[in-house]
């Protein structure tokens, strides 16, 4: 395992730092971690996917875990190419969304050897188990 741990509260990052979130595809950031990102590290209105400011949008509101996952999948291929960066991955889809962990915590198993990306402790727990 290369992958770091996310610390529970985020409230300042690095310059090379960027906090991942869960969102919706409309971009409303309107709470839990959608409105921090938006309050303090970036994020967009009316931008539910990708890169914006030093935070990362995962759609998590669209439907089950089998929708979210191509987005997973995504976030992956882009830290893997932008390796300037350490992403900050949140509890995604464990809010407001209402999955469990264990839902979304195998969708980031292709992220735990990567150096650059720092996962919940609960993700890490379920991945490594």
């Amino acid at each position: 395992m290369k992958c770091g741990i996310t610390p529970t509260y985020i409230k300042v990052l690095k310059g090379n730092e960027v906090f991942v979130f869960g969102s919706n595809l409309q971009g409303i950031h309107g709470g839990g971690a959608a409105r921090i990102a938006r309050e303090c590290f970036g994020a967009i209105m009316g931008q539910g996917v990708g890169l914006q400011g030093q935070s990362y949008a995962i759609p998590t509101m669209q439907g089950g875990v089998k929708t979210i996952k191509p987005y997973v999948d995504e976030f992956i291929k882009f830290a893997q190419i932008h390796t300037e960066f350490h992403f900050l991955v949140t509890r995604i889809g464990c809010g407001i969304a209402g999955f469990r962990d264990e839902d979304i915590a195998p969708l980031f198993e292709n992220a735990i050897n990567l150096s650059n990306i720092s996962l919940p402790k609960e993700f890490v727990d379920i991945i490594t188990f």
